[in-house]
């Protein structure tokens, strides 16, 4: 064995043992227990089952069907436990429901028939040998990547619910954490379809690449400190009920078309005090409340400026109709959230 190829051992080494250590740190040592963090260390170690498949099947002469096939199987399991884990670290109390187990139906077929299989089978004479493990590495292949979709549209999901500009820190990190896992899975992903199109790529490239990939990751989990949330950050807390509280008033009552409200008279109405229905706005709405009321007068102003019917009526009567105290202040705020002056939008038509 040559200096390159030893490189190439630890290399692909290194990054499967940093795995499994990462995979032990989230099950056994990491302070917070939780069904994500298991969920992730177990697809740790499963990964690792199949990286050191790769690696013996480089380096090693005559490796046995039987550790071929039961490395393949582990892509099996590999992808429901990706979905599992995005539904534990974006929905609150996450449980595994039981009928979820039924997705590891095809890794236990494929395992159980890995022990059946013998090198006598496999030769260059056997046809239906070659087709059952062509067939066998298709579907393994597809069925990872269907669920890296599944995970990812999960992903999307919650990205769509929990707008940006509403987002806590905590969300914002678990999200960003997830798209980072989710495209590290497609660059492994690629990598190893790519060992299928025969000299594409050396096999060992797998392995290496997901030693890269592993060692990103492990270093963004703690600096993103996704090891220690979990799907509770997506629930619905105090000052998230609040706030769906503030929006609802906002918008059936439109207390923001009266000049003189205020941030006591908006806390009266939620029935909290000024200081906890200010600090609602200020997280999920990331204004202050002068702002956040302005937001909702300027929509409505935009509306009157754009529509037909409303032409008969000057800049300053909307302004004062959307519950400006003064023209001054309706076209500091309009150029604030628009970029424009009021006339200006309204001789355009917009945009």
């Amino acid at each position: 064995m040559g200096f390159l190829e030893i490189l190439l051992v630890v290399i692909s080494s290194a990054g499967l043992l940093h795995g499994v250590f990462f995979a032990s740190y989230l099950c056994f040592f990491n302070k917070k227990r939780s069904l994500p963090n298991l969920l992730l260390g177990l697809i740790l170690i499963f990964m690792a089952f199949r990286i050191g498949k790769s690696v013996m099947l480089y380096f090693g002469d005559d490796l046995e069907p039987l550790f071929i096939f039961a490395g393949l199987s582990f892509l099996l399991i590999i992808g429901p436990l990706l979905r599992w884990y995005i539904l534990g670290m974006t929905r609150a109390r996450f449980a595994l429901p039981k009928r979820y187990l039924l997705e590891l139906a095809p890794f236990v077929l494929v395992f159980a028939m890995s022990f059946f299989l013998n090198k006598d089978w496999f030769n260059e004479h056997n046809r239906e040998a070659i087709v059952l493990f062509a067939s066998s590495i298709i579907f393994i292949y597809l069925h990872l990547a269907f669920y890296i979709f599944m995970a990812a549209r999960g992903v999307r999901n919650v990205r769509k619910t929990h707008p940006k500009a509403q987002r806590t820190k905590s969300q914002a990190a678990i999200l960003k954490w997830l798209r980072l896992l989710l495209i590290g899975f497609v660059v492994i992903w690629i990598s190893y379809v790519l060992n299928i199109i025969e000299d594409t790529v050396p096999y060992i490239i797998g392995p290496i690449v997901y030693s890269v990939v592993i060692y990103y990751l492990s270093y963004r989990a703690f600096k993103l400190k996704s090891t220690q949330m979990d799907g509770d950050a997506f629930g619905k807390g105090d000052k998230a009920a609040l706030f769906e509280r503030i929006t609802k008033i906002m918008i059936e009552k439109k207390i923001y078309l009266e000049p003189d409200v205020s941030l006591a008279s908006l806390s009266k109405l939620v029935e909290k005090s000024a200081q906890k229905t200010s600090e609602a706005i200020n997280q999920y709405a990331k204004q202050n409340f002068n702002d956040f009321i302005n937001y909702y007068r300027i929509q409505d102003a935009k509306r009157m400026l754009l529509d037909g019917h409303a032409e008969k009526y000057t800049i300053s009567a909307i302004a004062f109709d959307n519950g400006f105290s003064s023209l001054s202040s309706f076209n500091t705020a309009f150029k604030k959230f628009e970029g424009t002056t009021p006339s200006a939008y309204r001789t355009r038509g917009g945009g």
